[in-house]
């Protein structure tokens, strides 16, 4: 029974491959057709240009060739089954990528039967000749017009472009999501149709968009309010009742709601199913409220302050009003403060007015300085911008050696942050800038280099961010400038000195700056610079970073006595969910000496 067995499976192969000069592979009559089938299979494809892409998609999908990969056990009789459907099975495949005239056959070795060749003729590729882009319902109407340019300015398959399934189903996905997004959320396709001529490769596509009618934003209906008040949701909004609807408002009024920090989430969507008498949607909005109190305790160690120990506590409604109060104490082996700060709720423009009071004690430099400021202004705060303007009143007592001088500075600042960060937290790619100008008056006591009169400041960071391949890299700057006479007396806190973590690696905190009868006081120029690559250190643990860094900068009394210091190391990063915790051992090129360096997060 083997021998007609052998012909008929013969017969069958014939009829399914008529192109192929030779059958299939066929058991010979002494071989049990159940027994396992070992073979070779090679994918060629005409046209060395699309070989790649066509011989991959053949190799990942096509029956044959997934049970070669998978090394599977097949019959001779399963083998033969799957030979006979791979041309059909291969033309399919190609019709996905606009091969409609595609044509494959399937030949064995003449000299070894285990070796299969599969042979491909993908013909031209079909491509878009006419596209007919209808719409009906409230895209049609007159106040559309605007929205059915953009639609029809916004669809990617366009004429003369390659039909493909893909392009074809990824095209109508994203007309549809920007119809919804755009002020018509129960948007759907009524009619989409693709009419493929083999004979020319062309392609002819018809759609036609049901939008339903434009939503327009309606009642506000919020869930999860316990301590905070209904009126502080309502005036975040930024529309008003009976707006046009679009995706974009409702994202902006849910970034609003997040940045008061009084909920830990919160949830903004419209309702189209439900229209109210005056053809408006209700928009959802649900909320979890932030405890009404915060108390935060920290006990540490920084390469900049020493030993340290920090108690701050948050209350968000004191006495039922719409501010925040924030109180802070912290105690450190060089730095003492207190501060305290009210602000109100954001407001729509995302803006919150603040009022700070400040008192320090700073003996990171040889000039100990005690300052009491108050500030007030207002802020602006996203994401990826912030604004704040604001007037500050300091009052200055400083001790250098056995002098003492007292004075007393008001000015008004503008500060500008900028971020194009991957992520604000870890960021690996990106930008970030700061730019400060300021102006005022100080009225000095009277003694040797402390007389009154009119200053000005300004002060620009910029931090960048840029992959290497296995390598990330990093660069920092700084350039500020205090403009004064000579002999103003302007209060050290608004002076500028270098060294430590964020400055120069190498040198200990704030002690770089202009020297002056033998001790390093603050400066009225400063320019820092630093450049740095990581990579982690094994993959079994790509959190984990080495890293190699070179410093430069200083402060001076002005830019004629301006000298930098050079600082150069290593150390390894920790990207912690808090940010980077960074570990350096760098040395002060000047001295020869190695300073141990700690800090978390990036600043600027």
């Amino acid at each position: 029974m083997r021998f007609p067995f052998a012909l008929l499976l013969v017969a069958v192969l014939s009829g399914c491959a008529t192109q192929a000069p030779t059958p299939a592979p066929v058991p010979a009559p002494d071989v049990p057709a159940n027994a396992p089938a070992v073979y070779s299979l090679d994918i060629e494809v005409e046209d060395d240009y699309r070989d790649n892409r066509l011989r991959n998609l053949l190799q990942e999908h096509l029956d044959i060739a997934r049970y070669r990969a998978s090394e599977a056990a097949l019959s001779r009789v399963e083998l033969a089954r799957l030979a006979a459907a791979a041309p059909a099975q291969a033309a399919t495949l190609l019709e996905t990528l606009g091969y409609f005239s595609a044509a494959a056959t399937v030949e064995r070795n003449a000299e070894d039967s285990s070796r299969l060749r599969l042979i491909v003729k993908p013909g031209p590729r079909t491509r878009v000749t006419k596209i007919d882009l209808e719409f009906q319902e409230g895209l049609a109407a007159d106040d559309a017009k605007a929205m059915r340019d953009s639609l029809r300015k916004a669809w990617s398959l366009e004429e003369g472009d390659p039909f493909t399934q893909g392009y074809w189903a990824s095209a109508k996905n994203d007309l549809l999501l920007l119809a919804r997004t755009g002020g018509f959320p129960q948007a759907r396709w009524g009619e989409t149709a693709a009419r493929v001529d083999v004979d020319t490769q062309t392609a002819e596509l018809r759609l036609v968009m049901a939008s339903g009618n434009r939503a327009r934003l309606g009642t506000l209906r919020i869930e999860g309010l316990k301590r905070q008040s209904r009126e502080t949701v309502e005036r975040l909004t930024g529309f008003r009742h009976g707006d046009a609807y679009t995706e974009q408002q409702l994202a902006e009024f849910q970034e609003r709601l997040v940045k008061t920090q009084l909920f830990d989430s919160a949830r903004v969507q419209l309702q189209p199913e439900t229209v109210e008498a005056d053809g408006t949607s209700p928009v959802l909005v649900t909320l979890t409220e932030s405890s009404l109190q915060q108390a935060t305790v920290a006990v540490g160690y920084h390469a900049n302050n020493g030993q340290s120990i920090s108690v701050e506590h948050l209350h968000r409604r004191p006495f039922g009003q719409s501010v925040r109060a924030r109180s802070k104490l912290e105690f450190s082996r060089d730095l003492r403060g207190v501060e305290l700060e009210l602000s109100s709720h954001p407001q729509p423009d995302l803006k919150r007015n603040l009022a700070s009071l400040q008192f320090e004690q700073d003996l990171t430099a040889d000039k100990a300085a005690t300052n009491l400021g108050l500030r007030l202004g207002r802020i602006y705060e996203s994401p990826r911008d912030e604004r704040l303007t604001y007037v500050e009143l300091l009052r200055a007592r400083e001790t250098a050696g056995n002098e003492v001088s007292t004075n007393l500075a008001v000015s008004l600042n503008q500060q500008w942050i900028r971020r194009r960060l991957d992520s604000t937290l870890l960021p690996t790619e990106g930008h970030q800038g700061l730019l400060l100008v300021g102006a005022g008056h100080v009225r000095g006591d009277g003694s040797s280099g402390n007389d009154s009169g009119p200053f000005g400041r300004m002060q620009f960071k910029l931090g960048y961010y840029k992959p290497f391949g296995g390598w990330f890299g990093s660069a920092r700057a700084e350039v500020a400038q205090v403009l004064a006479r000579e002999r103003v007396g302007v209060p050290e806190k608004l002076l500028f000195l270098a060294g430590g973590d964020e400055s120069v690696r190498g040198y200990a905190y704030r002690s770089l700056g202009s020297v002056e009868n033998g001790l390093t006081v603050g400066g009225r120029v400063l320019a820092t610079g630093s450049v740095e690559m990581a990579r982690p250190i094994m993959a079994s643990l790509p959190s984990l970073w080495g890293a190699v860094f070179i410093d430069a900068g200083n402060a001076a009394s002005r830019w004629q006595d301006y000298s930098a210091k050079l600082g150069y190391g290593a150390g390894v990063r920790w990207r912690s969910p808090v940010g980077p915790l960074r570990v350096d051992f760098a040395r002060a090129h000047d001295t020869g000496k190695w300073r141990l360096h700690f800090s978390v997060g990036i600043t600027l």
